[in-house]
């Protein structure tokens, strides 16, 4: 559930303000809007230094075991910044000997030192390049060395008493014998390994550094909001958000500290920020919306178990094998075992799909593309799904459903206006296209009443879509409705890819089983061996995309599409130190691991 927010306007003396946000800092209630933009010297040098340090902390390689070095958080930061220096100039000045070998290499190993020699006493010898297949010319009065032929080109060098013209293009001599280039590259790449190595040397310092750049992005926040306060001497004031089950909270620090307070309903166009809380059996949902960076806006409603359950649903018919899924249930309880304390709920999410997918692979039959279910295993197959069109029409049927769920959400949402009606009608005409769907493409006859049952659904929309008093504002509604129901039919149509690649993933894997099998003969075993390991690997991969390309699509255009949603919030921040708000996570999470555990 999305949970209700309050508007509240904090008025303090403005030679308090400092005080008043480190009192709101502690509290970590309120999700403060900056009245003005928040601008200051202080600040910059603050995000610059937040910067800087979070910059170090990205470098320090995860190494396990280290112990700290017994510097301080500052001394690491400076430390691991000039062997980060370091690293870029030897990384740089690597790079250089590396071109120049490039450009020389084809000449060979000469000494340029002997040819200044030469110069210095007549004797004349420049480089040249020509594209491959042509000749190198011979000028009058000098002597031409071809040194190299590749698909490069012609390389070669002209020697001679007086200046030449040559029609090729010059190679400017190196300063370097190439054998000396080869020694610098060698001592080179020998500083770089022995600064990779001190900067690892540091890997047990990361949680100093992390804890620096914890207190520095405070500061940041700290600042941000000081700046972004209004003022009217001898007051200040900001703005803010705070959940309703916080507010008598911040009341009473109010009182405490002798703070004004207005707590209001937040206005119709107010950017109310999202706080989303639900039971711990849907809470593993929050990893996708995180991961794919969306929030429902404040004003818009919380779909995550809707979204869970499809989502498992469509993991598993797009997977849709009963291998693959207890692979996925191995490895994702091996990963949970390696990494106790990571947060749960991916590991969870992960559970759950992976499970749906064994039930899935087991109903149809399919163990890691096999094309004869093993005989213990036959029995849990399900005929019905073996043929093609039950289920694409089982496809078309969820999608209707999905959809249904959407309208008929709505309805509730309305259910004392005759908005309600009109998704009703809504309803009416998604089932419609389902039997539409069904005769189009897999030749089924429309039942009877089908399109009465249309004209009743559009006749609902028409009447009851936009009240009357809106009617002059929306009545571009109307206007598009056909458009409307086409993109309704098209929607429904649109489930047929959860068939689609669900067959193209078994397809994929029996191929690859055939291909690893076909040959005899101890060589051929292995290579077959690891055309069958590489193969499904590829294909688990391509599962993957298929579950990020359709499966969440289907639940963030499709579904959102018709239950009116438009992802436009943003998430639920308090102004609260940032150690305390990590504490308050990680216990958060061990109350809801213990309550999964007491229900299991």
């Amino acid at each position: 559930m999305i949970v209700p927010m309050k508007s509240v306007m904090l008025l303090c003396l403005a030679k308090d303000r400092e005080s008043t946000l480190d009192a709101l800092r502690e509290l970590g209630v309120l999700h403060l809007a900056p009245i003005r933009p928040p601008e200051s010297k202080d600040l910059d040098q603050a995000r610059a230094r937040l910067a800087h340090i979070t910059r170090a902390l990205e470098a320090l390689p995860a190494v396990a075991g280290r112990s700290p070095t017994g510097l301080s958080a500052d001394e690491v930061v400076d430390k691991i910044w000039s062997l980060l220096g370091s690293l870029r100039d030897q990384t740089e000045e690597l790079e250089e000997y590396r071109q120049e070998r490039r450009r020389i290499e084809p000449f060979g190993s000469f000494d340029p030192q002997v040819v200044r020699e030469l110069a210095a006493k007549g004797i004349i010898i420049k480089l040249y390049r020509l594209e491959p297949g042509r000749e190198p010319p011979a000028p009058e009065g000098a002597v031409v060395q071809t040194l190299r032929r590749d698909k490069s080109g012609v390389y070669f060098a002209v020697i001679s008493r007086a200046p030449v013209a040559v029609d090729a293009h010059e190679v400017r001599m190196p300063e370097l014998a190439l054998s000396e280039i080869d020694r610098r590259i060698t001592d080179i790449e020998g500083l770089l390994a022995s600064t990779r190595r001190a900067l690892e040397e540091h890997a047990g310092d990361r949680p100093a550094v992390r804890e620096l750049a914890e207190q520095a992005e405070d500061l940041v926040r700290f600042l941000e909001a000081r700046e972004g306060m209004g003022a009217t001497k001898p007051l200040a004031y900001l703005r803010g958000y705070c959940p309703v089950e916080r507010v008598d909270a911040l009341r009473a620090a109010a009182a405490q500290h002798g703070w004004g307070l207005r707590i209001s309903e937040p206005d119709a166009e107010e950017p109310v920020p999202t706080l989303i809380r639900n039971p711990g059996w849907v809470r593993p949902i929050q990893t996708v919306f995180k991961a794919i960076g969306i929030v429902p806006g404040y004003r818009e409603i919380d779909i995550s178990a809707a979204f869970l359950l499809f989502l498992s649903l469509f993991f598993a018919m797009i997977v849709g094998d009963a291998g693959y899924g207890l692979l996925f249930v191995g490895l994702t309880w091996w990963a949970r075992r390696k990494r106790p304390n990571a947060p749960a709920e991916p590991f969870r999410l992960l559970m759950v799909m992976s499970v749906s997918t064994v039930v899935w692979g087991v109903i149809t039959g399919n163990y890691f593309g096999i094309a004869n279910t093993p005989a213990p295993l036959a029995g849990f197959k399900l005929a019905w799904l073996g043929d093609e069109d039950n289920v694409k029409r089982l496809c078309f049927l969820i999608g209707a459903i999905h959809l249904t769920v959407a309208h008929l959400w709505n309805a509730i949402r309305v259910w004392n206006s005759p908005r309600a009606l009109a998704q009703l009608g809504w309803i009416a005409t998604t089932w419609t296209m389902y039997f539409a769907a069904c005769n189009m493409v897999l030749g089924y006859p429309y039942p009877d009443g089908v399109g009465w049952m249309f004209v009743a659904g559009v006749a609902l929309i028409v009447l009851f879509m936009t009240p009357a008093r809106e009617l002059k504002a929306e009545w571009f509604n109307h206007v598009m409705l056909p458009l409307s129901l086409v993109s309704n039919f098209v929607d429904v149509v649109s489930y047929l890819r959860l068939f689609a690649v669900g067959f193209a993933s078994f397809a994929v894997a029996s191929a690859f089983n055939e291909m690893g099998t076909s040959g005899s003969g101890l060589l051929s075993g292995l290579v077959g061996a690891l055309i069958i390991f590489f193969g499904h690997a590829l294909n688990i991969t391509l599962a993957a995309m298929g579950v990020l390309v359709h499966g969440i699509r289907l639940n963030t255009l499709e579904f959102s599409s018709h239950i009116g949603m438009q992802w436009t919030g943003r998430p639920y921040a308090p102004f609260a130190r940032r150690a305390r708000a990590a504490s308050d996570a990680r216990l958060e999470r061990r109350s809801s691991e213990s309550e999964a555990s007491g229900r299991v």
